[in-house]
């Protein structure tokens, strides 16, 4: 019996030395929004499964209400950070990886202003405009940051280059493929702009992505995989070839309804005919990158694969792609995409789950809860970089 009290106590122990809420927020950083990334696009693809599952849509909302909760609180103790701890917390713009975690904080909420759309009704539909609109800026002004201070203040080289290095590049984008989404919900001239800013948007970061990939690959085949604590991070590649398909299916099928009897309506209708087409494209390139994904984590798993919050790349980028599959089935009607859809977001709902139980594992012993500009998750050497004071 004392053995067991005294195992006990040494599983709290470290969630004492957190329990000051103060400690909580001196340690937070932007990497916690990959949660809301993942558990909002499982909410998302819950909700849109191909085939009919009674229950299902309910179980979906709900993940979407406790992302909703989740990204409150994670707000609060990034603001906080800054509040009341600036001095360490501006240093995080200039840590070559925890920099590029940023994007996951437009990204996370994005999921949640689609939600909005799918499970709030209609009346709810300014809410998810506006918070769209902030959503739009704050993936502009990351897009924008984070690639100068990359030019100015980090040290990058080619064999220290992962994937990560989407990850502020990739929110754009992912707004835009959100403007497809929302435009048919508003009214039909706030409909046109929100489409034209969706086409800026992605134009603003789809080919920075691809760029970036190309110098992925070249990385890949000259040094080989990246260090184990950065495994996942060849999941990323999915991001931004899911949602640049997507952003082209839904942007594309809107245009002719919001634009006729406009200047614009040609342009409109020639938008419908490249969307399926060019996000065909994309899916067939993404398929590459998924195996390929898949491959290298069967590589990975013959080494011991250390948990971290990178893991959370597992899911937001396997669910976009999932998201344009599931888009291409419902434009087309190619009977195999909805197979490929339905199996995606099982598989989706795995890695979630796999992922979210040792998040939670790693909160209740509190190893999760540090500024890691120098963990693990980043696959630098301690020293390289200080987050904190």
């Amino acid at each position: 019996m004392r053995k067991r009290i005294n195992r006990l106590a040494d599983g709290l122990r470290p969630l004492k030395q957190m329990s000051h809420p103060t400690d909580l927020i001196k340690q937070f950083t932007p990497n916690w929004f990959t949660m809301n990334m993942g558990t909002g696009i499982l909410s998302l693809m819950l909700a849109a499964f191909p085939y009919k599952i009674a229950g299902l849509h309910l179980v979906a909302e709900s993940l979407w209400i406790i992302n909703i909760a989740l990204f409150a609180v994670f707000s609060v103790l990034f603001i906080g950070r800054f509040a009341f701890y600036f001095e360490s917390a501006k240093k995080l713009l200039g840590h070559p990886v925890q920099s590029m975690f940023l994007g996951a904080i437009p990204m996370g909420l994005i999921t949640i202003v689609n939600g909005i759309l799918l499970f709030a009704g209609k009346g709810a539909t300014q809410i998810a405009l506006n918070l769209w609109y902030f959503d739009a800026f704050i993936s502009i002004v990351v897009g924008l940051l984070v690639p100068f201070y990359m030019f100015t203040n980090h040290k990058h080289s080619i064999e220290d280059m992962t994937a990560i290095w989407l990850l502020p590049i990739v929110p754009a984008e992912v707004a835009a493929a959100s403007a497809g989404f929302l435009a048919p919900h508003v009214a039909p001239a706030v409909g046109r702009y929100v489409i034209i800013l969706g086409y800026a948007l992605w134009a603003f970061s789809v080919p920075l992505a691809f760029g970036i990939l190309v110098i992925l690959f070249l990385r890949l085949a000259w040094h080989k995989l990246p260090h184990r604590d950065m495994a996942v991070s060849t999941w990323l590649t999915l991001g931004p070839i899911g949602t640049g398909s997507l952003g082209l299916l839904l942007l594309g099928n809107d245009a002719p309804a919001l634009f006729a009897g406009t200047k614009l309506e040609i342009y409109a209708k020639t938008a419908y005919g490249f969307g399926p087409i060019g996000g065909l494209i994309l899916w067939g390139l993404g398929f590459w990158w998924l195996i390929t994904a898949v491959l290298m984590t069967l590589r990975y798993m013959q080494e011991d694969l250390p948990f971290n919050m990178g893991w959370w790349g597992f899911t937001f980028p396997l669910g976009v792609y999932t998201s344009a599959t599931i888009e291409l089935f419902r434009i087309t009607g190619i009977a195999p995409f909805k197979v490929f859809g339905a199996v995606f977001v099982i598989m989706l709902a795995f890695f979630w789950t796999v992922v979210t139980s040792r998040t939670l594992h790693g909160m209740w012993h509190g190893y999760l809860f540090k500024a890691p500009c120098l963990s693990a998750e980043t696959g630098l050497p301690d020293g390289n970089a200080e987050c904190i004071d």
